[in-house]
């Protein structure tokens, strides 16, 4: 339904991407998966309804401002 980014991309050329989507039908979701150049193939991936996203934002914020340190 809507592309809103790219998190990263692998040598290879397939992109790491959060995107607004609607499987079979159903209610729109965040979706964070790995798509090939030409979107025709894609891996396994997470969804998030919104407000699942905004909880996952403020985790990731609490990260940063606690300055955790990667292990």
């Amino acid at each position: 339904m809507e592309h809103i980014g790219i998190i990263s991309e692998a040598p290879s050329g397939w992109k790491k991407e959060l995107n607004l989507v609607s499987w079979h039908g159903k209610e729109p979701k965040y979706d964070i998966r790995e798509w090939s150049p030409t979107h025709e193939k894609m891996g396994k991936g997470v969804t998030f309804s919104k407000d699942e996203l905004f909880k996952l934002k403020d985790i990731i914020t609490m990260i940063d401002s606690s300055n955790h340190i990667e292990k």
